[in-house]
C-alpha cells in the first residue's frame, strides 16, 4: 500500500526535522513534504479501492464458507436424523415381527387343537359304527351258528 508507506514517509521526514529554538516547530524542506502527501493523495484511491476488494472478497468467502457450513450442518442433522429414523424402524419392524410370530403360532396352535379334537370326535364316530358293525356281524355269524345248529338237529330227527 503505497498511501500508507508515503504517509510513513511524511511523518519521518517531520520526526526527524530540525527544530526551531524555543518552539514546538520544525523546519521541513516544504517541497520534499507536499511531494510525500501528494504522492499519498493519488495513491490512495488506488489503495482504498484495492483495500475494499479484498474486503469484498473477504465478506464473500465468509459468505460462502457460512453457506457451506450451513449445508453441511443440514446434511448431518439429515444424515443423523436418518439414521435415528433407521433405528426406530428397524426397532419397530423386530418388535412387530415378534408380535406376529407369536400372533401366527397362537393361531397355528389353537387350529391344531382344533383338528384334533375334530378328528378325534370322527374317529370316536367311527369307532361307535364299527362297534356297532362288529355286533351286527356277531349277531349274524351267532345266527349261523344257531341256524347250523338247528339243521344238524332237524337231520337228527329225520
Amino acid at each position: 500500500m503505497e498511501t500508507v508507506d508515503r504517509v510513513a514517509s511524511a511523518i519521518a521526514l517531520v520526526e526527524e526535522a530540525r527544530g526551531v529554538p524555543l518552539s514546538a516547530s520544525c523546519v521541513v524542506h516544504r517541497g520534499e513534504l507536499l511531494e510525500l502527501l501528494d504522492g499519498a493523495r493519488n495513491s490512495f484511491p488506488h489503495d482504498f479501492a484495492v483495500a475494499q476488494q479484498i474486503i469484498e472478497t473477504r465478506d464473500q468467502i465468509l459468505e460462502e464458507a457460512r453457506a457451506s457450513a450451513d449445508t453441511l450442518i443440514a446434511h448431518g442433522r439429515e444424515e443423523v436424523s436418518r439414521m435415528v429414523e433407521q433405528t426406530e424402524i428397524v426397532v419397530t419392524a423386530r418388535i412387530e415381527a415378534k408380535r406376529i410370530l407369536a400372533e401366527v403360532e397362537s393361531e397355528a396352535r389353537a387350529q391344531r387343537e382344533e383338528m384334533e379334537a375334530y378328528i378325534d370326535s370322527r374317529l370316536a364316530t367311527l369307532e361307535v359304527i364299527l362297534n356297532k358293525t362288529l355286533d351286527v356281524v356277531q349277531r349274524g355269524r351267532d345266527k349261523l351258528q344257531g341256524f347250523e345248529d338247528k339243521h344238524v338237529l332237524s337231520e337228527l330227527s329225520e
